[in-house]
């Protein structure tokens, strides 16, 4: 598996923006525009993921609304995979299964089509689809342990789950469903 470099975790940490007491005082945003408008730490980024998960025999890539949408596309291009979006309730067309989550103050869903990783969860009914999830950041991660329940109520197999960044601090590795990645940790 790859691991970064110095000089690719300079050139990632380098891009990604502070904002301080956004989006209320005491927080410190991580805004990750800045490296998605960076085409050297970009490419670094995508680089290292294509390196590290080459060999994982990946059928799909599902990306978390939003910015797990441009990470996730653009990985499953480099490999040659299919690209699944995870919305948040209601903006999927088709047929969707759901699952909620808990936020601060009330709970909050996100869905995927049905037939999303194929019938049943498989291309070719051999064996469930094999899926990397993947979003910017986790935090709590009561989004993506949604998001990862979700590729498995639907028959596949939810392999690794990957993020740009992770807040350690808040301790959702510890509870997480699925093998966690994270590129930074914070």
């Amino acid at each position: 598996m790859s691991k970064l470099s110095q000089e690719e975790r300079e050139i990632i940490v380098g891009s990604i923006r502070d904002i301080h007491d956004f989006p209320k005082p005491g927080i410190i945003f991580k805004d990750i525009s800045t490296l998605l408008n960076n085409p050297k730490a970009f490419r670094t980024l995508m680089d290292h993921l294509t390196e590290r998960y080459l060999g994982y025999d990946l059928d799909f890539i599902a990306g978390i609304d939003a910015r797990g949408f441009i990470f996730g596309a653009a990985l499953a291009d480099r490999l040659g995979l299919g690209f699944v979006p995870v919305r948040k309730k209601g903006k999927l067309p088709y047929t969707t299964v759901a699952e909620k989550y808990s936020l601060e103050y009330g709970f909050d869903e996100v869905e995927i089509h049905i037939d999303a990783f194929g019938h049943n969860g498989s291309i070719d009914g051999t064996r469930p689809s094999r899926v990397l999830l993947i979003d910017d950041l986790i935090a709590t991660g009561g989004t993506a342990k949604a998001a990862a329940n979700l590729i498995d109520k639907v028959g596949a197999e939810c392999v690794e789950s990957c993020f740009v960044m992770e807040l350690e601090f808040l301790g959702a590795r510890a509870s997480f469903p699925t093998v966690l990645y994270s590129v930074l940790q914070i």
